[in-house]
C-alpha cells in the first residue's frame, strides 16, 4: 500500500452547541433537580431464597433514610415491607426501580397515599402487559380476554386516582349552582325549576304566572272579585219571598 492510499485520521468533531430552547430546558431541569433531589434507587442483588433490597448509595442509613422521606413515612418497616412487595410484583431491578419512579412522582404524604401509590403503579404495569398482548393476539377468543382486562385494569386506575384525590382533599365537594330564578317579589330559585301543567278555569288566561310563597311564612289568603253586599228578601203577600 502507497504512502497515498494510507487513511487520514479523522478530524475531532466540534461539540454539540445547544440552541436555545435546548438550554432553557436545561436550565429547567436543572432548577428542578436542586429543588427536589431524587431519591435513591434500588438494588437488586439475587440471593439464595430470594432478592436481595437495598438502596443504591454509598452510606444504606442514609440511603434508607432518603427513601423514607420521599414515601412519606419514618418507619424503616413499612419501607422494607413495600419495597418486598415490589419485588415480588416486578422481579426486575429496572421494573422495580419504574414502579419505585411513580410512587415517589406522586409524593405521597403518608403511608396509606404510598400504598395507594404502589397499587396504581402496578395497575399501569399489568395494563401495559395485556395492552402489549392485544398486539399479539392469535385467535378471537384471546383478544376478548386481553381486551376484557384491559378495559377492566384502566377503569381501575381512573378509580385509584379520585380516591388519591378524594383523600387528599379530605372528601370535599363543590356545589355548581345551574340555573338561578328571580320572581318579581325578589325571591330566588336556585336549581332546575319545573312547572307542572294545569287545567285552564274559565275567565283566567292559560298563560297566566304561578304565584311563589316562602314557606317560612303562613298561608296567604285568597283573594278573588270584590265582596257583594248582602241583598235583603221582601216577603209576598201570599207569604212565598221574592229577592228584591
Amino acid at each position: 500500500m502507497s504512502k497515498h492510499n494510507k487513511l487520514k485520521p479523522e478530524a475531532e468533531k466540534a461539540p454539540y452547541q445547544p440552541t436555545e430552547r435546548e438550554k432553557t430546558a436545561l436550565e429547567h431541569y436543572r432548577a428542578r433537580v436542586a429543588a427536589a433531589p431524587p431519591a435513591p434507587r434500588m438494588k437488586v442483588t439475587k440471593g439464595d431464597k430470594r432478592a436481595e433490597l437495598a438502596p443504591d448509595h454509598p452510606d444504606l442509613p442514609l440511603g434508607s433514610m432518603l427513601l423514607m422521606e420521599a414515601l412519606g413515612t419514618v418507619s424503616i418497616d413499612f419501607l422494607q415491607g413495600l419495597m418486598l412487595q415490589l419485588i415480588d410484583a416486578e422481579p426486575d431491578e429496572a421494573d422495580l426501580n419504574f414502579m419505585l419512579s411513580v410512587v415517589k412522582a406522586i409524593k405521597p404524604r403518608d403511608e396509606l397515599e404510598t400504598m395507594l401509590a404502589a397499587q396504581m403503579a402496578a395497575v399501569h404495569m399489568a395494563t401495559m402487559t395485556f395492552a402489549r398482548q392485544l398486539q399479539h393476539v392469535e385467535n378471537l377468543p384471546q383478544q376478548d380476554s386481553a381486551e376484557r382486562a384491559f378495559n377492566k385494569l384502566t377503569r381501575t386506575f381512573a378509580t385509584q386516582m379520585e380516591a388519591l384525590k378524594r383523600y387528599r382533599t379530605g372528601g370535599e365537594q363543590k356545589v355548581t349552582v345551574q340555573h338561578v330564578s328571580v320572581n318579581e317579589c325578589g325571591q330566588a330559585i336556585v336549581g332546575n325549576v319545573t312547572q307542572a301543567t294545569r287545567e285552564t278555569t274559565p275567565g283566567k288566561p292559560a298563560n297566566s304566572a304561578m304565584a311563589l310563597a316562602d314557606a317560612r311564612q303562613s298561608a296567604m289568603p285568597i283573594i278573588g272579585g270584590p265582596e257583594r253586599a248582602p241583598v235583603p228578601l221582601r216577603r209576598k203577600k201570599d207569604g212565598g219571598r221574592s229577592s228584591a
